[in-house]
């Protein structure tokens, strides 16, 4: 529709024109564009510090929200962190404990894992991790059960901790580290396990368990790149399955009952053993140095019946005489003797001096 300016658009009025719905003396201008845009620049000027010019004062404004932005790129790593620095998204390099600078957001991010804490996973159970378990946990079959080297069946409960060792690795390699580490950490057990014979793992392979266990876990760990250190792995319960426990202690006191008696028949046997033993040789001993005092003696008087045998055939008469007061003296020199002269007058009974009681007296009068 024209606009008529001596009438609204309805044609109406006259006489110098009406408004838009007829009436009225003089019509109204249309809005003034310009003018609304200088008006609202004039209010903006006087919020400006000291009311300056645009050019200069818009300029400042982006200095100052640019440093503003550029100094949120500061950060601080605590102790026992590590700092990953990424840039659009990508990891660049980590940074050590203390005041960091690198690129503010959105261009650049910044994650601080804490790599000295040690983490914990329970294998087996779930709930507490005292060595004894009580009633507040649970058991999980399907983890704690597994085959030893002799084909039998063991239950094992257990805890891995670990920590952080590569923040980078650690953070980018692995989607899911806890659960990377516990499927791990299964396999590995289960492998030793599998070579270990029920007994030994009962008893006395415990630790080593331990030990191969660790380390064939941190090989596959790092095989991953998963960025982790294994601190320890440490069995809480190891038995046979609760099914046959009953039967398996009955075979264990038996063993046990086997044993003592085993035992005690070598106590016994290193007892009697060695002093039968010393016994025999005691025995051989005498018998040996019979024979030789024996042998000595019969050669002795062979000896000295062959110097007598000599002797008699170089002078006879003497040799008789010697051997009768030799004689003599071993029968005569151990008896109590009384001397008597057939010969003489009188009763017959010479008077003597006694001279081996006097012997005896003088002896037992010392002190």
């Amino acid at each position: 529709m024209a606009w008529n300016p001596k009438g609204g658009p309805f044609g109406g009025g006259g006489g110098g024109g009406g408004g838009p719905w007829g009436g009225g003396s003089s019509g109204s201008p249309p809005p003034d564009i310009e003018e609304m845009l200088r008006r609202s620049q004039e209010r903006f000027k006087r919020f400006l510090p000291g009311g300056m010019g645009g050019g200069r004062t818009l300029l400042l404004v982006v200095v100052g929200i640019a440093a503003l932005w550029l100094a949120t790129g500061f950060y601080r790593v605590q102790p026992g962190e590590q700092g990953v620095e990424l840039l659009f998204g990508k990891f660049v390099k980590t940074t050590t404990p203390g005041l960091n600078y690198w690129f503010p957001a959105p261009i650049g991010d910044v994650l601080k894992p804490n790599v000295e804490v040690t983490n914990q996973i329970t294998v087996g159970f779930r709930g507490s991790t005292e060595s004894t378990r009580g009633s507040t946990t649970r058991d999980v079959p399907q983890e704690s059960l597994m085959l030893t080297g002799d084909q039998n069946i063991i239950d094992v409960d257990y805890v891995i901790q670990w920590r952080i060792k590569n923040a980078a690795d650690f953070l980018f390699n692995i989607r899911d580290p806890e659960g990377t580490v516990k499927l791990a950490a299964e396999s590995a057990i289960r492998e030793v396990m599998g070579q270990t014979n029920l007994e030994e793992a009962l008893t006395l392979k415990r630790q080593d368990v331990d030990q191969q266990t660790k380390e064939l876990l941190q090989q596959i760990l790092d095989t991953y790149g998963a960025g982790v250190f294994i601190a320890e792995v440490k069995q809480l319960k190891v038995d046979p399955p609760g099914e046959v426990i009953d039967a398996f202690n009955d075979v264990q006191r038996a063993r046990q009952d086997k044993e003592r008696s085993v035992n005690e028949a070598l106590a016994y046997r290193n007892d009697i053993v060695p002093r039968a033993k010393g016994e025999a040789a005691r025995t051989i001993q005498g018998a040996t140095g019979y024979k030789e005092k024996v042998v000595r003696d019969a050669e002795g008087e062979a000896d000295r019946f062959n110097s007598v045998y000599e002797a008699y055939k170089t002078g006879k008469e003497v040799t008789t005489r010697r051997l009768y007061l030799e004689r003599m003296q071993e029968v005569l020199g151990s008896t109590q003797k009384v001397i008597i002269d057939s010969g003489g007058t009188g009763q017959g009974v010479v008077p003597y001096l006694p001279l081996p009681e006097l012997q005896k007296r003088s002896q037992e009068a010392k002190p």
